[in-house]
């Protein structure tokens, strides 16, 4: 049997001292802030429970408690008012409840937010009213407060001021992603106009067209344009002041060159098709756009889902080619399976012999790549590469028989590791064992903001002139050849002896030869280290001074012996994590250890050397 993975949890009737402050609103005098935001408690707490903390910056702070309980003093109301709270770390479902009234949860970020809530006016009492922020089973350190409080609807209360964004690229209009943050950078909530083609979250828009139109509450906040990987960031610093309406121009330009090479996501939800998250079908075609996806893989868990069509009503067709998978969804891994012809039967999700599911997955009618999907995640007590399954060493696996699939997931930026470097090991130990699988980087994005589609990707050697028309036929029969470089804020290329790239293999080669490494990346990230292996091994490794202007980050030359037998070269960088708003590195959420660092990667698939 396997060893097992549990979350740490308490028992249902375990009971953690609250906090508790009282604060009356009838007839006291409140502290304004812009837009009529009444200030009820401007300490921001640490929840959690003593002693068990989820992260090592956690580690030496004592909670102020396991819950939050806010006593508001009298409220006399004519109609619905708005709640705005600071919270920041929330990984798990914390509920707030008024008067025993469930007004909904912290929204399940782990990025600083400052998230909204409309208060009824049938949940008010006139002599005293009682805020509560429960606490869910699991460990979940969260900082919480900033309670502020509007009498008005939040559609009033977070417009102040109407804002008009218009972004641009060499004067033309483009699809990005819109970041508005406080001054605490804090993502901070806006309010739509009606009538566009927007996927709106506190503090995060996706726009297809450029433009977005939205009511702000006052205050001073940064506005972030960006596109993704490949495009520079522009921002603003705006003074909201109710009644001054203001148009604010950003302009994104491409920085990294990828030509021959198109940004692939081979791992895409929406919550209409596999019912989780928070990204509607149509929301996620703007995201797709917003963020520079050129082949968009759906992958919706045993449904094959279809882009084209959401596509096409956004206005964002053109923009990227879709292709319809299935993420084949297992008691025993979860499989990503590509393209589909529409109209298929579905795979046998219900097989758990990996033999039998990998057969059932080849008949699915257009299948040319199987994708085994984050190796080192548990789900339904189930880890791919468990120890008891795998020998990391040896490259031993136990399903060793059924590894006819594709690819595996190097880069998944929604199911990170704590090490970043394990799930490569793994794989290396595999080729070392003969199993050519391709790596891969994708996102596995269920969500608008919580994690950002594209922000793992590959990029596949393919004809990329016109992103609509991309053939997907060509780009599987590259991502088959190995010809996919593995992106998570780096992009990383290799030539060897001048003439073989990756998915190559090398022949011919001069008892000494050179292996030339090329790092891009754009002007809002740093790489300080390129890595290379030789099957497996790390046998170089050079410092690199972090330079956020310069968009090749390094060009590294390194001359090699020719190996005496067959062998395989990776090339690797990496950087420091990117911390702002627009782009944070979400931290993983299964994790053995209270240490994370985030990193920036990129890396390379196989170079091979006969």
């Amino acid at each position: 049997m396997m060893k097992l993975f549990k979350r740490r949890s308490f028992l249902k009737n375990a009971r953690f001292a609250s906090v508790a402050f009282g604060l009356h609103l009838a007839g006291c005098s409140w502290c304004l802030h812009g837009g009529g935001w009444n200030s009820l408690h401007p300490e921001i707490h640490h929840l959690g429970v003593a002693d068990f903390p989820e992260w090592d910056v956690f580690r030496d702070r004592t909670p102020d408690g396991r819950e939050l309980s806010v006593s508001l003093g009298g409220m006399q109301l004519d109609g619905v008012s708005s709640l705005l709270i600071y919270q920041n770390d929330v990984k798990e479902s914390w509920e707030l409840r008024l008067n025993g009234h469930r007004l909904g949860n912290l929204f399940t970020i782990e990025q600083a937010q400052v998230t909204p809530f409309s208060i009824q006016p049938e949940w008010v009492r006139e002599d005293d009213n009682t805020l509560s922020i429960l606490a869910p089973k699991a460990i979940d350190d969260i900082e919480v407060g900033d309670i502020r409080w509007s009498p008005m609807a939040l559609e009033q209360a977070l417009s102040d001021a109407t804002v008009h964004v218009e972004v641009r690229e060499k004067g033309l209009p483009i699809p990005c992603r819109l970041t508005i943050a406080d001054e605490r950078g804090a993502l901070f909530p806006v309010h739509p106009l009606p009538d566009q083609p927007l996927a709106v979250r506190p503090g995060v828009i996706y726009t297809g067209d450029g433009h977005a139109r939205f009511g702000l509450s006052e205050g001073t906040y940064t506005i972030y344009a960006s596109r993704g990987f490949e495009y520079s960031v522009d921002r603003r610093t705006v003074e909201i002041v109710a009644g001054v309406d203001q148009i604010v121009h950003l302009d994104l330009r491409r920085e990294v060159d990828t030509q021959g090479w198109i940004a692939a996501d081979t791992h895409i939800h929406t919550r209409t098709f596999s019912g989780h998250g928070d990204a509607r079908i149509d929301e996620s075609m703007l995201s797709i756009a917003g963020e520079g996806i050129e082949l968009a893989v759906a992958t919706d868990h045993n449904h094959h889902t279809d882009f084209t069509e959401p596509a096409r009503k956004m206005g964002v067709s053109r923009r990227f080619t879709s292709v319809i998978g299935n993420e084949v969804t297992t008691k025993t891994g979860h499989f990503n399976i590509f393209p589909v012809q529409s109209g298929s039967p579905l795979p046998d999700h219900s097989r758990t012999n990996w033999v039998a599911l990998v057969d059932s997955m080849r008949q699915t009618s257009g299948v040319k790549v199987i994708i085994l999907n984050h190796p080192r995640n548990i789900h339904n007590e189930f880890c791919p590469m468990d120890e008891e399954l795998f020998n990391v060493q040896t490259g031993v696996h136990q399903f060793a028989k059924a590894f006819s699939f594709d690819g595996i997931e190097l880069v998944t930026s929604a199911a990170l590791q704590n090490d970043l470097m394990r799930v490569f090991r793994d794989w290396f130990a595999l080729l070392n064992r003969g199993h050519r699988l391709v790596g891969v980087g994708s996102s596995d994005t269920h969500d608008i903001s919580r994690y950002i589609l594209g922000q793992g990707r590959s990029y596949i050697r393919c004809g990329d002139t016109n992103p609509s028309a991309i053939s997907v036929e060509e780009a599987c029969h590259s991502f088959l050849d190995g010809r996919v470089l593995v992106s998570m804020g780096l992009w990383v290329n290799m030539r060897v002896d001048g003439r073989f790239e990756v998915g190559d293999v090398a022949t011919d080669l001069p008892d000494m030869f050179e292996v030339e490494i090329e790092v891009q990346g754009p002007s809002w990230v740093a790489a300080d280290e390129v890595s290379l292996y030789l099957n497996g091994k790390l046998i170089r490794q050079i410092p690199v001074e972090p330079d956020l202007h310069r968009i090749q980050k390094a060009l590294v030359q390194w001359t090699l012996p020719k190996p005496d037998k067959p062998a395989y070269l990776v090339a690797m960088a990496q950087g420091p994590g990117v911390k702002e708003p627009f782009w944070v590195i979400p931290r993983p959420y299964q994790h053995k250890t209270l240490d994370y660092t985030p990193r920036i990667i990129g890396a390379t698939n196989p170079v091979w050397i006969d």
